[in-house]
């Protein structure tokens, strides 16, 4: 009976060291959250403007999103291309930069992202792609070091646009944002991608104090140049 005791004891004891230890785990991670968010915030702050008050600048930095099997945008993807468009109408930005995934050969969404400008009136003339932009940090740094891009709006949803405006300039681009808001409809997709935000966060103050290399690198790209020369 006195060693049943013992191993009643140590058991118990043995339980409350692991719930100890997984509640600091727990307080950890969520101090790294809060504090990765207030930085992401902080740093973006008096860099999101509305649509029709940020600051005019060269070009467009639109990042991917989704595309549907047969290259239609999904809503969110539309929603960025659509305003993209009407910055370029509003004589806000000269050229658009096309950034997203294309790490499959069946899955482009840059070529998804022309196709759909294209059929809205854009010139391709004022399009460049951008291949190998498979995130955020990605796109930034490709646009720096890739494009040449020093100053530009980016373009994504209003929950992205602090963390992409952070991102890109802790990277050294003069960069604005703007969101859009109007896909705030779809009320679900809506609500997981803004609580997806809280770790991306995380994920950016790595990125940024790593100051990791984007997956591809090469040569430069005079895309955006030649398309600066002609507008």
């Amino acid at each position: 009976m006195p060693d049943e005791k013992k191993r009643w004891w140590r058991r118990r004891r043995t339980w409350r060291l692991v719930a100890l230890v997984a509640m600091l785990g727990v307080t950890l991670g969520a101090l790294t959250t809060l504090g990765s968010t207030i930085w992401v915030r902080t740093a973006a702050d008096g860099h999101i403007y509305s649509e029709r008050d940020v600051p005019a600048a060269p070009v467009a930095l639109v990042l991917g999103a989704q595309v549907y099997a047969g290259g239609q945008p999904s809503p969110f993807l539309a929603a960025r291309l659509e305003l993209a468009r009407r910055l370029l109408e509003a004589g806000k930005v000269k050229v658009l930069l096309l950034s997203g995934d294309h790490m499959r050969w069946e899955y482009s969404e840059p070529d998804a992202m022309r196709a759909w400008l294209l059929e809205h009136g854009v010139p391709d003339s004022r399009i460049v792609r951008d291949y190998a932009g498979f995130d955020t940090y990605d796109s930034c740094a490709r646009a720096s070091r890739i494009f040449g891009v020093n100053r530009a709006i980016v373009v994504t949803q209003s929950y992205h646009v602090p963390r992409a405006v952070t991102v890109c300039r802790r990277l050294g681009l003069d960069v604005d944002g703007v969101g859009d808001e109007t896909v705030k409809q779809f009320t679900t997709p809506w609500r997981i991608s803004s609580t997806r935000e809280y770790g991306a966060c995380v994920k950016a103050v790595f990125d940024v104090v790593s100051g990791r290399d984007p997956v591809h690198l090469g040569r430069h790209e005079t895309g955006v140049e030649d398309a600066l020369r002609m507008a």
